[in-house]
């Protein structure tokens, strides 16, 4: 094995070569932990030493890794990059592929003393003292009923889906008081080892704040990692993982090996899907931003239960009422009624009575309990996120986040470099930071938004064309040779649409139009821009469908047509929401099916097929012996969105799950099942097949918080329009209580629906079509005679009245009857939704307490430890005092 030992201190200038004139066979390139030096994952000592974590002398821990090959161009930038970084204290170690001799990898560790300095100066939280938990006096009756009531639990099973305390390590630093590092009082702090201090996290965090800090030229702009990753100065840099996550062992019985086989074997393995998530386990791997990500999902999927258990109920609320339902029943019985053709010439007249199975359909998602379940969707949206506003506190507290600020946050390298020249005070910190003028901000702002407003275009060029399709294709199936297509022409139609609709979609969303920043002003700017292009290309043709499919075609004989050619589209005889249910199906199961596929499928055949080259090459054994470094190398990186991605899959689920569930309640049980499965493919995509992403901070989930609070109010209005517009809630109830058998009774049950099917039907008179929409056949081969009536969807006199084919008073009593329910719906579940964000506290009480108690307590310590330290040094003065004294004794 070829090593270069490039070890020098801060003070080194000496030069780095690229070239392999210095490249040695030490004889070994196993790297193993000193025995006198403790695990950092906090498990036994020995556990997690494993092949390629140290340098070569087994003490030095890798805490990145730098990977370029020498036949780069590059070579220069890198020489003066290299020694910069040494110029900052940190130690460099080389060595040669084993799989190919041109690449190179380059181990950065950080001594104690680089450690200390940039921890301060990244105001990096530490643990100083252990907690003291504070309780409450408990009267001595409540005591006993405690003593009893956890006797009686005694007897009980345990917890299913909590871990056993032995499996999981206690962190100290959840046990600890934090405060930022300060190395002048370095002696409040706990330190029983230097080495296992700071954390694999916190190491790798430093060194990469300061490889972005570092110049490899001279100039404004010349400084970076990511610069020289995206010139190909160097090919790869990541942190590396804590062995392997697999042992031959089993844990019950010999215990984790390392965090990441802890991970393993409690979150990512199949086999604990029903567990709760060690959340502590992974922000301490995978830092604060991960681990916020994956508590929002668990606490997601966990409130997705009462929501998927509701909408379950009301589908089978459709399904029992289903054989009382009076309006099916008509449906199904009107053998006598003739439909109109629902094209031009091709489509042939239709029994009302063959739409039967989709009124059936219809009326399982469109019942009675439609209105609840959009009620309890909405406030279930509010008190989603309220609870979980509570539970990120509790999670900031724990995680010492609460006094984490933006101004913590790191500026971009690029950012700083590029406006370096001018500067203002920050008026929090008072230091001077570069400035980005205002017209030069927003120019940049406009050029975006531009770009984003033109593919939104693009999105609705695209819904323009699925309609000319659905137009188009309605009238060919309609003449199509085979009859199961010929007789359910619309239903081929829409199916086959939504189908296109999800490729287009899918195509649409990799033409993204930006790449991701990594400061969270930027990060912000481009979430919200990027939710923006892929909400509107997911939900365009829904919000069609659901609003628009049906409502501007006109009436037979005076229909609306696409550019003076195309007859707009109809809705079946049954009505429209059967579209919208197929619509919100079809692309949520595909959507989720691909996503998961993508997610895990891309990557794992990646993996495999870089482990068979492996194996052909240098045999079956080989990956085995290689050091950690270079099995983490032959893993695939976290994709360049970081957790954009992941947040964006779930947001539109989200969307589709409150958006149109009252046109779909199944749709919150789709989420829970796929959210389920979710989980577990993440944290098995982080664990096993992604190289360990650089950890970092984050105090909440961001923006997504602000778009999900969009989402819940667009929701509320969403909601409104499909029961009032797209079902025939509104137009049954105005029939019940003022035209059917039951008007002027105040009751509305089925036996007040009869009639209503033809009472919402209108005549036309076959003789008054347009010569472009008249059909090929009169209808005699079906009826036995030419038909001259034929019945559609509207509310119209009939061809013989005094103002014929205009609107009837029914019409306008159920267009009132919309508008009044909408505006009724939407201020009530407004005023509910407000009155449950006020009464629920965004901080739990006992939270509040503990941090004013916490705050009590820290300042007492500081306190006493700084008494403390005085007095030290004034027994240590006295001390000195009277030993000189004594000398001076006669």
């Amino acid at each position: 094995v070829l090593l270069e030992r490039e070890r020098t201190e801060g003070s080194s200038s000496s030069p780095s070569r690229d070239n392999d004139s210095t490249l040695q066979n030490p004889g070994t390139n196993s790297s193993i932990l000193d025995e006198n030096t403790k695990s950092d994952s906090g498990l036994p000592e020995g556990r997690s030493k494993s092949s390629g974590l140290c340098f070569g002398d087994g003490k030095s821990r890798i805490d990145y890794i730098l990977v370029y090959r020498k036949s780069s161009s590059q070579s220069e930038k890198r020489e003066v990059f290299e020694r910069n970084i040494r110029a900052e204290g940190l130690h460099m170690e080389k060595e040669a592929s084993l799989t190919n001799s041109d690449v190179i990898f380059l181990k950065v560790h950080a001594p104690w003393d680089v450690l200390c300095r940039y921890a301060e100066l990244m105001n990096i939280r530490m643990p100083f003292r252990r907690k003291i938990f504070y309780m409450h006096r408990r009267h001595k009756f409540m005591s006993r009923m405690e003593k009893r009531i956890n006797k009686f639990r005694g007897w009980l099973p345990r917890k299913p889906m909590k871990f056993d305390n032995d499996r999981l390590p206690d962190l100290e630093e959840n046990e600890s008081f934090t405060a930022p590092f300060s190395r002048s009082r370095i002696h409040h702090f706990i330190i029983h080892n230097k080495d296992t201090f700071f954390n694999n996290a916190t190491r790798s965090r430093i060194v990469h704040h300061i490889l972005q800090r570092v110049k490899y030229e001279e100039g404004k702009n010349k400084m970076g990692l990511n610069r020289l990753l995206s010139n190909n100065s160097y090919e790869a840099a990541f942190p590396l993982h804590e062995g392997s996550y697999h042992s031959k062992n089993p844990i019950r019985t010999h215990g984790a090996e390392n965090h990441r086989h802890l991970l393993y074997e409690c979150w990512a393995w199949w086999g604990v899907w029903y567990k709760y998530q060690p959340l502590d386990l992974i922000r301490r791997y995978f830092g604060e931003k991960i681990g916020l990500y994956f508590a929002w999902l668990g606490w997601y999927t966990g409130m997705l239960f009462p929501a998927a258990l509701v909408g379950l109920l009301v589908f089978l609320y459709g399904v029992f009422t289903l054989e009382h339902c009076q309006v099916s029943k008509e449906i199904c019985q009107s053998t006598e009624v003739i439909m109109c053709p629902i094209c031009d010439q091709y489509c042939p007249y239709l029994r009302l009575s063959d739409s039967c199975i989709y009124a059936k359909v219809t009326h399982l998602f469109d019942n009675g309990a439609t209105v609840f379940f959009a009620v309890f969707m909405a406030v279930w949206a509010t008190v989603f996120l309220e609870f979980w506003k509570r539970r990120r506190a509790v999670l900031a507290y724990d995680w010492d986040l609460i006094d984490w600020e933006e101004e913590e946050d790191e500026i971009r390298p690029q950012f700083e470099a590029k406006y370096s020249k001018k500067e203002r005070m920050n008026p929090i910190s008072g230091k001077p930071e570069p400035y980005q003028a205002f017209t030069d901000k927003y120019s940049r702002l406009i050029v975006s938004a531009s770009g984003i407003f033109f593919m939104i275009l693009v999105v609705i060029a695209a819904v323009f064309g699925i309609v000319i399709y659905r137009v188009i294709t309605v009238s060919t199936f309609a003449a199509f040779g085979w009859a199961l297509i010929r007789n359910n022409s619309q239903v081929a139609t829409t199916g086959t649409a939504v189908c296109i609709n999800f490729c287009i979609i899918m195509l649409l969303n990799v033409v993204s139009p930006e790449q991701p920043r990594t400061e969270s002003e930027w990060e912000n700017s481009f979430t919200l821009k990027m939710f923006l292009f892929q909400f509107v290309n997911l939900n365009s043709s829904t919000f069609y469908i659901a609003f628009f499919l049906g409502r501007f075609t006109g009436r037979p004989g005076a229909y609306l047509r696409l550019i003076n050619r195309w007859k707009l589209e109809e809705c079946h005889p049954s009505g429209c929401l059967i579209d919208l249910c197929m619509q919100m199906g079809i692309i949520m199961v595909l959507k989720q099916t691909w996503n998961n596929f993508m997610e895990l499928g891309y990557p794992l055949i990646q993996n495999w097929w870089t482990r068979r080259k492996l194996r052909r090459e240098h045999g079956r054994n080989a990956k085995a012996g290689f050091p950690q470094w270079e099995r983490d190398y032959n893993l695939q990186p976290m994709n360049a969105y970081g957790l954009f991605d992941e947040y964006l899959e779930m947001i539109l689920q989200f969307g589709f799950t409150t958006i149109f569930v009252a046109a779909f309640p199944l749709a919150p049980l789709l989420a829970l099942l796929n959210n389920i499965i979710e989980i577990r493919l993440d944290a098995y995509k982080f664990v096993t097949q992604w190289r360990r992403p650089l950890p970092s901070q984050a105090k909440d989930i961001g923006i997504w918080y602000g778009i999900l609070e969009g989402i819940g109010i667009l929701s509320v209005i969403t909601n409104a329009f499909v029961i009032a517009v797209t079902s025939d809630f509104i137009p049954r109830l105005v029939y019940a209580y003022k035209y059917g058998p039951c008007a002027g009774q105040g009751r509305a049950g089925q036996g007040c629906m009869m009639g209503y099917v033809n009472a919402s039907l209108s005549v036309f008179r076959v003789a008054d079509f347009e010569r472009t929409s008249e059909p090929r056949t009169n209808g005699s081969e079906l009826f036995g005679e030419a038909v001259q009536y034929c019945r559609y969807r509207d509310y119209r006199e009939p061809p013989d009245s005094a103002e014929p084919y205009s609107y009837t008073l029914q019409f306008w009593h159920v267009l009132a009857a919309r508008l009044a329910f909408i505006i009724v719906f939407e201020h009530m579940v407004f005023a509910i939704k407000t009155l449950i964000a006020y009464l629920i506290p965004d901080l739990p009480k006992d939270l509040r307490d503990r941090m004013r108690r916490e705050k009590y307590l820290i300042q007492e310590m500081m306190y006493e430890a700084e008494l403390e330290r005085l007095q030290k040094e004034k027994n240590e003065k006295k001390k000195k005092t009277d030993r000189t004294h004594h000398k001076e004794w006669p």
